[in-house]
């Protein structure tokens, strides 16, 4: 079988995407990530969808999703005033799973990250009482994504939504002067749930980024750091999924010269802003949401297969 192949240099790219197949889910399943339990099954979160907070669906082989008709996260903790929960992300650490989130905070607009536990995969899961980043002044923090090296640290990744604070247009940040929207990595304690020292800067919106960068999502193949993002605006045509390396976790980082994934993708050619994705930690599997045709309130959710080898992404 044919694969596209995106150097991480950025160099070529070809264009079969044999390797992409959706939608695996064809509701509403924005900003998706993915964790593998011990018994092989699939797990996917969601952001909200108006009823559930964080929405949950699972599959036995990767392919066949089933949505579950539960809420993984109804309580989304005394920091936030329990709406608008954004891009829940899942991590098993001794026998705990961890979600990470962004939630609007309580008397307040902005959106922070926290973190919440519990002992089965589908939860419920149990808030913690204060959130892990909370940049209110620069415009809050979102997109959420935990990360375990291979000396056992751990770590997360996340967005600093500096277009909250800009000046309208695309994303509310495509009038000038333009805010910085940065990819923020946090060192966290051996359990997950608390942030030790200050978060380090490793990737910005740059003039090919358009609006923002956002939607982190690391991990590490044969010594080098991969950082997948999304970027430009969520609502139209320009959304990509990104990647950037580096042989150190805190940078420098290099984007790619092309994206990874864009509108026009996919075996039919249909892709429509795709984005908000997440890979495994084996670098191999990825999830990631696209419109249904144009319509940015039906994101569906999609996977791809990827090979990270010799400094190439293969999809």
């Amino acid at each position: 079988m044919h694969r596209p192949v995106f150097c991480l240099l950025g160099l070529h790219l070809s264009s079969t995407f044999a390797s992409i197949i959706g939608p695996v889910i064809t509701a509403n399943f924005p900003d998706p990530s993915v964790i593998q339990v011990e018994d092989g099954d699939w797990y996917a979160f969601a952001t909200n969808n108006g009823v559930y907070n964080v929405q949950i669906a699972t599959s036995h082989d990767f392919e066949n999703w089933t949505v579950l008709n539960q809420d993984a996260l109804p309580d989304a903790g005394v920091w936030s005033d329990g709406t608008n929960v954004w891009a829940p992300d899942v991590r098993e650490i001794d026998n705990t799973f961890v979600m990470y989130y962004a939630a609007t905070i309580a008397n307040g607009s902005t959106h922070c990250v926290g973190a919440a536990t519990s002992k089965t995969v589908t939860g419920p899961y149990t808030p913690q009482d204060s959130p892990i980043a909370c940049p209110v002044s620069q415009g809050g923090a979102i997109d959420p994504s935990g990360f375990v090296d291979t000396t056992g640290e751990h770590w997360l990744v996340y967005k600093i939504d500096g277009n909250s604070l800009g000046h309208g247009g695309n994303c509310n940040n495509g009038i000038p002067p333009l805010t910085n929207t940065p990819i923020m990595l946090q060192r966290m304690s051996s359990d997950g749930l608390s942030a030790i020292g200050s978060p380090t800067k490793i990737l910005d919106r740059g003039v090919e980024d358009g609006p923002l960068v956002e939607a982190p999502s690391l991990v590490k193949v044969n010594g080098v750091y991969v950082l997948f993002y999304s970027r430009n605006c969520y609502a139209g045509p320009w959304y990509v999924v990104a990647h950037a390396t580096s042989k150190s976790i805190t940078g420098p980082y290099t984007k790619a010269r092309n994206p990874d994934i864009s509108t026009g993708f996919g075996p039919t050619g249909t892709l429509y802003a795709p984005g908000g994705m997440t890979v495994t930690a084996d670098g191999k599997r990825m999830v990631f949401h696209a419109d249904l045709g144009t319509d940015v309130n039906t994101r569906q959710m999609y996977i791809a297969y990827l090979d990270i080898i010799g400094g190439q992404v293969i999809v």
